[in-house]
């Protein structure tokens, strides 16, 4: 008997945009443009960034009036309705519940398991709560404990873990430097290839 299938994906680069690129460019703040693919330990990144959003005065009301602009990934919605007709889909990401939710529902509701923030009295984010450290990891490996094969797929350094810790991993339009680091999983960088890929991991008809 074959185990059933369960696909964690990555949210940001993969099938949504980046949002704290967005909020760099909105206000114009060079230094929001960090990323996981540029800094590999999360709580430095959040750390810059929560002293970088109470310098220029952004709050998380600002972040998530930005957030509601935005649009998922051109074809990530019909992507990711091909892949549920599938396979069990998982959002697997370290962004937040707090200002997450336009995007969830442009996508039709896929589960995410994410993180949370802490506000203060001014509306600032004071503080952020993993729900545990390495996520993404700890994910995959108590869905595998369970009885599930795994498909993994992400971007950045912060989606390494699971992918080794998959039955399968693949990259979705990594930094050519992640991708040099790491060329044991294949990539992909349309929908139309990471779907072939996704078929061939989990050996389902495309």
């Amino acid at each position: 008997m074959t185990n059933p299938l369960v696909t964690c994906l990555d949210m940001e680069g993969v099938v949504a945009p980046e949002i704290w690129l967005a909020v760099a460019d909105h206000f114009k703040v060079q230094d929001l443009k960090m990323t996981t693919r540029d800094i590999p330990d999360y709580d430095e990144l959040m750390q810059k960034r929560l002293l970088v959003l109470r310098e220029h005065g952004i709050t998380l009301q600002n972040i998530r009036e930005i957030v509601e602009g935005l649009s998922p990934l051109e074809g990530a919605t019909q992507f990711l309705a091909w892949l549920r007709e599938r396979s069990q889909v998982i959002i697997l990401s370290d962004t937040y519940y707090e200002f997450v939710s336009p995007l969830m529902k442009q996508l039709n509701y896929p589960t995410i398991f994410c993180h949370s923030l802490e506000v203060d009295k001014d509306g600032f984010i004071s503080q952020y709560h993993l729900r545990m450290p390495d996520q993404k990891r700890h994910a995959v490996q108590a869905l595998k404990n369970i009885g599930f094969r795994v498909i993994a797929a992400g971007d950045s350094y912060n989606d390494i873990s699971m992918l080794k810790e998959a039955d399968a991993g693949i990259f979705f339009c990594p930094p050519e430097t992640i991708q040099g680091e790491f060329p044991q999983f294949p990539v992909t960088r349309t929908y139309e290839e990471f779907q072939k890929q996704l078929a061939h991991a989990g050996g389902f008809a495309r």
